[in-house]
C-alpha cells in the first residue's frame, strides 16, 4: 500500500474494488491467492449511492476555501499521532515475507487491523527485518546533517534526531530512504520525528528492563510486550477521549461494541438475523470501510497551515515551519533540502535530515498534566490542532507529487486530483460507501441524525453558498459519510460524536482485542511507566523516552 493512496480495497463477502479507466469503479471477485494477499476490509454498514460529480468538486473545492479555520484545545502533535495510529491499523506484516513459508493463518492475520505498532518492530529482529534492528533487541535511529543556519548549534551532526537511513545506493533517493518498516511514516516531517520517538520509547524501555535484570533472552520480547500495552493505554486513555466523546469511549471499552464485529458469548462466528458481524475476541478482525474511507480521515480538519516547530523555524525565529516544508523535509514525499526540486526525488543537497529542523516536542505535546510544567513554552509558540470539523486547510488544495506514490510517473491530468478533499470524497465513491444518513439509520438505537439544517449550516466550519440548490438538495438527502462525520464533530465542539464517533471508538477497541497483545482482553492490566500506576499518556511517552531530560525533547534550545 501507498500511504493514503490506495489502488484497490478488498471488501471480505464482496471482492476487490478498484478504478479502470475506461470503465470507472468496478468491483471483482478475487481468486483465493489473491484474496490472502489483500489488506481485509469489510462494511459496518449498507452499501450507498455515490454522489454525483458535480457535487464532490464543488464541495471538495469549497472545504479547501475557508480562509480561517477554527483552532481546537488540542495539541498539535495529536494530528499526527493519528496519522502514524492509522499507519499501524493498516500496516501489512507479510508485504516483506510473501514467500511459501508464510501460511495461510499468518497471512490473514498479517492483513488485518491491530494496534500492536508493527510498523514500528515489522516482523521483528532476525530475517529481512533485522537491518532495522542495531543488536537483535533495539532499534536504529539516525544522524543529523549539521548546517550552518543560523548558528554553531545546528552546525554539528546529532546521533539519534532523525530516522535511520539505508546511505547506500547510486542515487540519493536510494540513500535517503529510511530503514523502517512502514515509509509512510517518513512522508511528511512531524509523523517522521513520531515515529522517531516510538524507536526511542522501546530503546528507553529495553534499557529498563535491562537494568532491572531481564535476561537478554527474552529481552526483546518483553520490552515489545510492555511498550504495546503502554501504547494501549495511552490511545485508550490521552488519544481517544480528545478526539471521540469521551462518553462513547467510555461506553464502548466498558459496555462492548454495538455495531461492528460484535462479540456474542458462547456464540458461533457469522452475521446475525439482522446483519451484523459475530466476531469471537480471538478471530482475525477486518477494517471497516467506514473508518478507513471516512470517519479516521478526521485528522485531514487538524491539520495546520504553519508550525512553531522549534527555535528556528518560529514566528519569532526565520519564519513558522509551513506544511509545505513538514513535506519537503521527508524523505518519501520530500527530499530532505530546502534547495532542489520536489518533483526530483534525487534533486537536493542533504541526504539526512538537517539538524536545524529536529523537532521541539514541547511545541507539540502538552507536558504540564505531567508535572513538568519546566516544559512548557509560551503560549503563542504552543501549537494547537485545528478544530475537527469541515474547514481544511489551504495548503490541502494542492498535494505534493510525492504524496501519491511515485514522484517519477506523470501527475494527475485532473488538478482536482491533488485536493485532498476531493479525493477523500471519490475514494468514498469507489467502495460505494454509505451515506451519513445510511449510517444514523443503522445506529438508530444511540444516534441523533443530523437535520437538513445541521448539514447545511453547521456551526464554523465549511460555507455551502457556492454550492447550487440542486446539490444542496443532493447533499441533504444522501451526505457523504466523510462530511458528515466532520460535521457532527463541528456541532459538538471539536469531537467526534453520533455516528463518527461510534465508528472510531467501535474500531479502535475491535483492533485492541485483536491484537497479540491486547489491554481489552486483560483489562486489570495498568501502566507501569508512568508517574501514579494509572496514567500514561503521550507526553509522559515522550519523557520516559527522553530520560525525562528536556534536552532531548528539545535539543536545539530556546
Amino acid at each position: 500500500m501507498k500511504r493514503h493512496i490506495r489502488d484497490n480495497y478488498f471488501v471480505v463477502g464482496e471482492g476487490v474494488y478498484h478504478e479502470e479507466p475506461q470503465e470507472g469503479f468496478t468491483c471483482e471477485r478475487p481468486s483465493t491467492a489473491a484474496e490472502l494477499r489483500k489488506f481485509r476490509f469489510s462494511r459496518m454498514g449498507p452499501t450507498g449511492v455515490a454522489p454525483s460529480a458535480a457535487l464532490r468538486r464543488r464541495l471538495g473545492a469549497a472545504m479547501v476555501d475557508v480562509e480561517d479555520q477554527a483552532d481546537a484545545d488540542l495539541p498539535a502533535g495529536f494530528t499526527y499521532l493519528g496519522q502514524f495510529l492509522d499507519h499501524d491499523l493498516t500496516q501489512d506484516r507479510t508485504a516483506r515475507r510473501l514467500g511459501s513459508e508464510v501460511s495461510v493463518d499468518e497471512l490473514l492475520q498479517g492483513r488485518s487491523p491491530a494496534l500492536d505498532l508493527d510498523s514500528l518492530y515489522g516482523a521483528g529482529p532476525g530475517g529481512s527485518d533485522d537491518v532495522f534492528y542495531a543488536d537483535g533487541v533495539r532499534l536504529k535511529t539516525g544522524r543529523t546533517s549539521a548546517t550552518p543556519f543560523p548558528d554553531n548549534r545546528t552546525n554539528v551532526d546529532l546521533e539519534g534526531f532523525d530516522l535511520p537511513r539505508t546511505g547506500f545506493g547510486s542515487r540519493a533517493s536510494e540513500r535517503r530512504k529510511a530503514l523502517i518498516p512502514d515509509p509512510r511514516n517518513d512522508e511528511n516531517l512531524a509523523v517522521a520525528q513520531v515515529h522517531l520517538a516510538f524507536i526511542r520509547f522501546h530503546n528507553r524501555v529495553v534499557d529498563h528492563l535491562a537494568g532491572v535484570g531481564t535476561p537478554s533472552a527474552v529481552l526483546f520480547a518483553q520490552a515489545r510486550d510492555l511498550v504495546v500495552r503502554h501504547y494501549q493505554w495511552m490511545i485508550r486513555t490521552d488519544y481517544l477521549p480528545a478526539i471521540v466523546d469521551p462518553h462513547i469511549v467510555d461506553d464502548v471499552f466498558t459496555n462492548g461494541r454495538r455495531y461492528f464485529e460484535v462479540v456474542q458469548a458462547g456464540g458461533e462466528g457469522g452475521r446475525r438475523r439482522d446483519g451484523y458481524m459475530i466476531r469471537q475476541p480471538g478471530d482475525t478482525p477486518t477494517m471497516p470501510v467506514e473508518f478507513s474511507v471516512a470517519a479516521f480521515r478526521l485528522g485531514h480538519s487538524m491539520i495546520r497551515s504553519a508550525y512553531q516547530w522549534n527555535r528556528v523555524f518560529r514566528s519569532d525565529g526565520s519564519a513558522p515551519a509551513t506544511l509545505d516544508q513538514l513535506f519537503r523535509f521527508s524523505g518519501t514525499s520530500g527530499i530532505l533540502s530546502p534547495d532542489g526540486d520536489m518533483a526530483d526525488p534525487d534533486s537536493g543537497t542533504f541526504e539526512r535530515l538537517p539538524t536545524n529542523w529536529i523537532a521541539d516536542f514541547r511545541r507539540l505535546f502538552d507536558f504540564g498534566p505531567s508535572g513538568r510544567q519546566n516544559l512548557a513554552v509560551a503560549g503563542d509558540q504552543f501549537n494547537v490542532a485545528k478544530r475537527i470539523d469541515t474547514a481544511l486547510v489551504n495548503p490541502l488544495r494542492g498535494l505534493p507529487l510525492g504524496s501519491f506514490g511515485d514522484r517519477t510517473g506523470a501527475p494527475p491530468p485532473d488538478t482536482d486530483e491533488f485536493n485532498l478533499a476531493f479525493r477523500n470524497l471519490t475514494r468514498a465513491q469507489m467502495v460505494r460507501l454509505a451515506s451519513g444518513q445510511q449510517m444514523a439509520e443503522v445506529m438508530r438505537d444511540v444516534v441523533t441524525p443530523l437535520t437538513e439544517s445541521q448539514i447545511l449550516q453547521g456551526d464554523g466550519g465549511v460555507s455551502l453558498g457556492t454550492l447550487s440548490d440542486e446539490l444542496r438538495g443532493e447533499l441533504v438527502g444522501n451526505t457523504p459519510l466523510w462530511f458528515y462525520v466532520l460535521r457532527e464533530a463541528e456541532l459538538n465542539n471539536g469531537r467526534l460524536t453520533g455516528v463518527g464517533g461510534r465508528i472510531v471508538a467501535e474500531v479502535f477497541h475491535r483492533a485492541m482485542e485483536g491484537s497479540d497483545t491486547s489491554i481489552v482482553r486483560e483489562p486489570s492490566w495498568r501502566p507501569s511507566l508512568g508517574s501514579d500506576g494509572q496514567t500514561f499518556r503521550m507526553a509522559d511517552l515522550l519523557l520516559f523516552a527522553a530520560d525525562g531530560r528536556a534536552d532531548l525533547l528539545n535539543p536545539l534550545g530556546d
